[in-house]
């Protein structure tokens, strides 16, 4: 080590649980073709005595496995490998949700957050719309309006229409976060159409931003989605005064 130079890094070094060691283990065994999806795991014993490691690492190990859409763990059962999806990761990041949404401030960063995703997602569609896309958007579109009296039918409707313009993307993952956004933002779609002209305002975005996917004009796209969510958390806010 040269003389008086300074170590980049000087955070102590953290000491792993032992369940972690048999995480990382067990992970790369199936990420790397071991244990395909439907295998069952090697019973608890089984593991035990291979990593040399007590009966509650191994559960943690399990119970950790499962929370990250690793493996199954049914009751009786040896545990079993599952298919992990980007729904699977967005149900893991529910309870945070919830709780970064009750702290102050959280509706507006969640606004800015679907805001960044949307725009985007809006952007994305347009350039990669095929006909078939077009048709279904239009198809959803057209549900739209003719719920634009039925309040919850409106709500759903309204949810319908953003989804097909994810799934327009052809990226599981963009869905996975629609659904999400979705879920934790519930309550907030809920009272914006509350407001007087707010059903009416977000159906005629909608058509704004269809017209531009149909289109296939990308920043038409984006810009039309913006201006859509800057009136709907307008009216979000004038109507819950936060």
């Amino acid at each position: 080590m040269i003389a008086g130079a300074t170590i980049p890094d000087r955070r102590p070094i953290r000491r792993r649980k032992l369940y972690e060691d048999v995480v990382e283990r067990l992970e790369t065994a199936i990420n790397e073709g071991h244990y395909a999806p439907g295998d069952q795991l090697p019973a608890e014993r089984e593991l035990m005595e291979a990593y040399g490691v007590g009966r509650t690492a191994i559960r943690e190990a399990l119970f950790a496995l499962q929370r990250m859409g690793l493996i199954v763990i049914s009751s009786g059962e040896r545990a079993r490998v599952s298919q992990p999806s980007a729904g699977t990761m967005i149900g893991e990041l529910s309870g945070l949700a919830r709780y970064l949404l009750a702290k102050p401030g959280g509706a507006h960063h969640f606004q800015q957050a679907r805001t960044m995703f949307e725009v985007g997602v809006a952007r994305l569609a347009a350039e990669t719309a095929t006909a078939d896309d077009i048709a279904r958007l239009e198809a959803a579109l057209a549900a739209n309006r003719a719920a634009l009296d039925q309040g919850r039918g409106f709500e759903r409707t309204d949810v319908a229409f953003h989804l097909v313009l994810a799934e327009i993307t052809r990226n599981p993952i963009f869905t996975a976060l629609h659904l999400g956004l979705t879920e934790w933002l519930t309550e907030q779609r809920t009272t914006s159409l509350k407001a007087g002209g707010a059903a009416q305002a977000a159906y005629a975005a909608h058509q704004r931003i269809f017209e531009a996917v149909a289109a296939r004009n990308p920043q038409a796209a984006a810009d039309a989605m913006r201006a859509h969510l800057a009136e709907v958390g307008d009216f979000y806010w004038n109507a819950s005064d936060l």
